[in-house]
């Protein structure tokens, strides 16, 4: 049996360890699962995204303007949409999903007819919704912990986001886009909810440890 010269490896060994990466060339689909994900994940954000940058007008217009997600001291779009935070690019942050959120629907829409991509474009969907998924958790850090206040509609984009990063991931480490071993492969495709789950709890509880006094004197 010959050995794989690079790695010292014999070619079964080394298929044990890694999953097989892609030629360069080569295109990759997904399924129709992920394609929905990124459809709904997507048009999640686009409502989110404009609904917020609707309020953020009318809230320039008239400051006395409420919200209909003010509904208490820690629920309150409008301390939100007030902050340093909310412009942190010089623009209202909602621009920014008004402008990418409809890029995933479209790619989504465009699995769903069968498209295929090269490894490059599904490495660049991941960066970009790493980025989204980070932004979104500094976002809630400082809503959190500056700021003070929660809007509901920024809580369903960082949702939506943490839900399209990962399932992103999934996907490149399935086919291969992104190298890994075969057991953290095989680990990622029978546990995928195990990473957004655990990651949704972790924001609930900081959420309720954050206002715990104020969640208890509602009962």
């Amino acid at each position: 049996m010959t050995s794989d010269t690079t790695t010292g490896a014999t070619p079964r060994q080394r298929d044990r360890r890694s999953s097989p990466p892609i030629p360069p060339e080569a295109t990759t689909t997904a399924s129709r699962a992920y394609a929905w994900l990124l459809i709904v994940t997507g048009a999640l954000g686009i409502l989110a995204s404009f609904v917020i940058t609707i309020d953020k007008i009318q809230l320039i217009q008239d400051p006395h303007f409420t919200p209909s997600c003010n509904l208490s001291p820690v629920l309150s779009c409008s301390n939100v949409m007030r902050s340093a935070q909310a412009s942190v690019f010089g623009f209202p942050n909602p621009l920014l999903g008004l402008a990418t959120y409809p890029v995933v629907v479209t790619i989504g829409f465009a699995l769903l007819s069968g498209a295929r991509f090269r490894r490059w474009f599904w490495l660049g969907l991941n960066a970009g919704t790493l980025f989204g998924a980070g932004f979104c958790m500094w976002l809630m850090s400082q809503a959190l912990y500056d700021i003070g206040a929660l809007c509901l509609w920024c809580c369903l984009a960082w949702a939506a986001t943490i839900a399209m990063f990962w399932y992103t991931t999934a996907h490149n480490l399935m086919h291969g886009v992104i190298r890994a071993p075969r057991a953290v492969v095989a680990g990622v495709l029978e546990f995928h909810w195990v990473v957004p789950f655990t990651w949704y709890l972790g924001i609930v509880m900081l959420i309720a440890t954050r206002w715990w006094d104020y969640w208890v004197s509602l009962f």
